[in-house]
């Protein structure tokens, strides 16, 4: 399997190359070469994205309707955002382009057609100075190659979601700077799935590691539909002196036409936990071992495979909440050539 200019593997790619490959995209590399077990898949790049619109720009202006919006109007911003999402969700793809994805999800998956997990990776996402977290479209459970081209263009479109461009108006974020890749990742058929923060977001403790989860794929967790389950396990000790067990009244689980469905828990796995504790060790063992690789607390997704047991994660990224309030109080310790000045700087208000 070989990387274009259109296509990238994930084995070929690392955060270095997040103009190419996006956040998204440029982490799930990153972990590849790290030696992280995670579901293998491409990415279809920025460059394959701004030649497709390019050729939407020949027709008629789509970057310059965005960049003329004013962000305080939401009626402008909708009805603007509901053109040009239409435009590039309808507009046909170039052959080549069009045979260069059937050709890697093929490569990916073999004839089978095998699901996939279809994620927008936009440019600007991901990083610690902005999280686009959220913002853009992930489709879950795709099969066949006429539904990933389809889906590849849905992701682009949900660049132009009301939330992406009002986000991107109030941060002054250039239009002509975004760019959206679509990362295209064998799925995997979850029994539990959830994230973990390699720092507390509740309390910025770096000695834990929280971790939530629940029945099913991680989806029901990430979207808030499911109250999951929650722990804190140490970092050194792996004593776990937080429990908190939820009633997990749904699991979100795949369909086998494609996509999902949620369904309801049996009533003897509502209120039973849905990780065992030698399983929250390994988690806590696989966090440190994002975190020593990167260097600064991470916020992970993960998951169960239903049929192996084993243990995959599906995205990292820099933890974003500790991250913006010590942003925040930066400007406090303004740098003073005489370091007794700078202390007092810090602390001269306090008692």
């Amino acid at each position: 399997m070989i990387s274009t200019e259109n296509i990238a593997w994930f084995a070929d790619i690392g955060l270095a190359d997040r103009l190419s490959v996006g956040g998204k995209g440029g982490s799930l590399g990153e972990l590849t070469k790290a030696g992280i077990d995670v579901p293998p898949g491409f990415v279809v790049t920025t460059a394959a994205f701004e030649r497709f619109v390019a050729e939407l720009e020949k027709q008629a202006p789509l970057r310059a309707r965005i960049a003329e919006l004013d962000g305080t109007d939401l009626a402008a911003v909708t009805e603007t955002s509901r053109q040009v999402r239409d435009r590039v969700e309808r507009a046909a793809l170039p052959a080549d382009l069009r045979g260069e994805i059937l050709a890697a999800y093929s490569s990916l998956c073999g004839n089978g057609g095998d699901p996939v997990a279809v994620r927008s990776s936009a440019t600007t996402e991901d990083s610690e100075e902005a999280s686009f977290a959220g913002l853009q479209d992930t489709y879950l459970w795709v099969i066949g190659g006429d539904a990933v081209l389809a889906m590849v263009r849905r992701c682009w479109a949900s660049l132009y979601s009301v939330e992406s461009v009002t986000y991107r108006l109030r941060h002054g974020l250039a239009e002509d700077n975004v760019a959206m890749a679509v990362v295209v990742q064998a799925m995997v058929d979850a029994r539990t799935a959830g994230v973990m923060f390699t720092r507390s977001p509740a309390t910025g403790d770096r000695s834990v590691v929280t971790i939530e989860g629940a029945w099913g794929l991680g989806s029901a967790v990430v979207s808030g539909e499911v109250t999951p389950d929650h722990w804190v396990v140490a970092k050194i000790t792996g004593e776990i002196p937080v429990r908190e067990i939820s009633d997990k009244h749904i699991r979100q689980s795949p369909r086998r036409e494609g996509g999902t469905e949620e369904l309801p828990v049996d009533d003897e796995d509502r209120r039973a936990p849905c990780l065992s504790d030698a399983e929250l060790l390994q988690l806590k063992d696989v966090a440190l071992k994002v975190e020593r690789h990167y260097r600064r607390p991470q916020d992970i997704e993960w998951a169960f495979d239903r049929a192996t047991g084993r243990l995959l994660l599906l995205q990292s990224r820099p933890g974003t909440v500790w991250a913006q309030k010590e942003a925040e109080a930066a400007p406090l310790a303004t740098a003073q050539a005489d370091p007794l000045a700078h202390v007092m700087a810090i602390f001269g208000g306090r008692k």
